[in-house]
């Protein structure tokens, strides 16, 4: 038989169970768009731009069973969609890129995208790939899709010539997919080792992470058999619910909250699930982990490579922790009486909210005003999107994902703009369901145009602008050791008229007292299926306690002398200015 690229790649993906493409079209991949146009599974979606492309697959990979896929153009579209890429390689994220590719029937240099965009993708992608014969195209696509989402997941990449795409060839065969299945073989000596230390640890506790969110029962039930608080990285979040009495918040070190501080504080054994201990999650690596370490990860490098694991279990979380739980119960007997812990806990996050609460905020919203209003009003099952910035680990510290509810934040990459176009990739999944995103106004301006995206596809998602003029985070960190603020001030923006422009409800929220009210007239407006962008006028006086834990424990990696020139170069400009 006689087929196009465009139409073999259009079945393959059908084949995949690929629900939405992002992207935007171009002369190198208009004949997918056009095969794309007449799927009856598949819904193309045009975006402002290919970096918003990308992270729009990313939340369609991490709250839907579908990959997030973009058909870009070649060269300045991979360009532009990198960000994206690389945030869904570093963070763990199935994805399928499809990137349109220069004629290959022509004798001709210097031909329109003519760059080797598969030696830039190359260090983001878990496979790359280009098509040189037509039937080799269906298979392709299923080697990508099984690269993309076995073992640690990422982004696969496969380039598509343009005049495949344009000129039939001939085609052997059309095969469906059938997906590769594998039964791992559990260790289980070393599952045995792991039970012994942890029931018989004095103090045992869980640090959890996204790579555990498959195995939530399991993990709540190792908790509970153990008596053991739960700690969790960022992008884990919502792995354990934050509503659980043994959940104590992200990270466990000095970059923590009290709760965590205290319940892990005496932790003679650890279990470690789904995460690498990577910066963010450690505190810039200021955590103390026992040498009684049983570590499972999908990736078997990550064990180990940071601290030290007296067990080590590489493996899918949602094989492993079951097993590791059935042999906790015939060694634990009894479960320890959780209640007194669990008082602590609550006891200990009581008083850091209310340490939020009693903040003089002055004229402007209080995050702990804001986040208690907010968790109130939210659904359990509520999906909360937050960007990279200052407000990060306010959303981390003040805003619980109770259980059913969703979490997304780039972590590991850490790449500002992600909030806004991965907010409108849930909505279109889940319209059901009350989806917020919290962004940074730097992070804002990143991407906000997308926002226009929402509007032409009636996607009622709320954007919560948290306002302050300035590239938060960075600033802070400017603030003490330099006394200088330098290109952190951004420009000042009317958020009224940019939602005016872009289509977008506007709501104020300037002070406290504007608080609940805007929060109820943005979730009303979003369930009209208009997007909404809320301008909270945020107060960022106070500090997280990440953000002091972090530049605590960084200071004091410092040798003296480098320690002493950073100290008296901060007093010397604080005193003269």
């Amino acid at each position: 038989m006689k087929k196009t690229a465009a139409w073999l790649v259009r079945h393959a993906l059908e084949q995949v169970g690929v629900r939405y493409t992002f992207g935007i079209p171009g002369v190198h991949n208009i004949e997918v768009y056009d095969e794309l146009g007449q799927s009856k599974s598949i819904e193309p979606i045009l975006v402002t731009h290919e970096m918003c492309a990308a992270f729009m697959a990313d939340a369609i990979s991490r709250t839907t069973d579908s990959i997030g896929t973009i058909v870009i153009v070649p060269a300045a579209g991979v360009t532009h969609a990198a960000s994206g890429i690389g945030e869904a390689f570093l963070d763990g994220i199935p994805m399928l890129v499809i990137a349109g590719g220069i004629r290959t029937d022509l004798d001709k240099r210097f031909q329109l995208h003519d760059v080797d965009q598969r030696a830039i993708v190359a260090p983001l992608a878990r496979s790359v790939l280009k098509v040189d014969d037509y039937d080799d195209i269906v298979p392709m696509v299923f080697d990508a899709f099984e690269a993309a989402t076995a073992s640690e997941p990422g982004p696969a990449f496969i380039e598509l010539p343009a005049n495949l795409q344009m000129f039939k060839g001939d085609v052997r065969s059309v095969p469906n997919y059938q997906p590769v299945r594998e039964r791992p073989e559990l260790d289980e000596i070393a599952l045995d080792h792991a039970a012994e230390l942890l029931a018989t640890a004095e103090r045992p506790a869980l640090f959890v992470g996204w790579g555990s969110r498959n195995a939530s029962a399991a993990v709540e039930a190792v908790a509970e058999l153990l008596a053991a608080p739960v700690a969790t990285t960022l992008q884990g979040l919502a792995a354990f619910p934050g509503d659980h009495p043994l959940h104590v918040g992200m990270g466990f070190g000095p970059s923590a909250v009290p709760a965590a501080l205290n319940a892990f504080s005496g932790c003679d054994a650890l279990l470690a699930i789904g995460t690498r201990f990577a910066e963010i999650a450690t505190g810039s690596y200021g955590v103390k982990v026992p040498e009684a370490l049983v570590h499972i990860d999908i990736n078997s490098d990550v064990i180990g490579a940071n601290y030290p694991a007296a067990v080590a279990l590489p493996g899918d979380a949602t094989v492993l922790v079951p097993a590791l739980l059935e042999r906790l119960r015939a060694k634990v007997g009894k479960p320890p009486d959780v209640a007194t812990l669990a008082e602590s806990i609550a006891e200990d996050k009581a008083e850091y909210l209310n340490e939020w609460l009693a903040h003089d905020s002055g004229d402007r919203v209080n995050p702990g005003v804001f986040f208690r209003a907010l968790r109130a009003a939210l659904d359990d099952e509520a999906v909360v999107v937050a960007d990279d910035g200052n407000h990060t680990f306010l959303t981390a510290e003040l805003m619980p994902i109770h259980r059913g509810g969703m979490y997304l934040s780039p972590s590991d990459f850490n790449c500002m703009g992600y909030c806004v176009p991965a907010t409108i990739a849930t909505r279109l999944a889940h319209p059901a369901l009350h989806v917020v995103g919290i962004c940074g106004d730097g992070a804002f301006l990143m991407s906000g145009t997308e926002l226009a995206t929402a509007a032409a596809r009636d996607l009622g998602c709320v954007i919560f602008v948290f306002n302050d003029g300035e590239l938060s985070q960075i600033a802070q960190a400017q603030e003490l050791p330099y006394n200088r603020k330098t290109c952190t001030v951004l420009p000042g923006i009317n958020f009224r008229a940019f939602a005016e422009a872009v289509g977008a409800h506007y709501v104020a929220m300037p002070d406290n007292a504007s608080v609940e009210q805007g929060i109820e007239e943005a979730l009303r407006v979003a369930a009209e299926n208009r997007p909404v962008l809320v301008d909270v006028r945020v107060d960022y006086s106070r500090r997280t306690r990440f953000t002091d834990g972090t530049v605590r424990t960084n200071l004091e990696r410092f040798d003296a002398r480098n320690r002493l020139r950073f100290i008296g170069r901060a007093l010397w400009r604080k005193i003269t200015g």
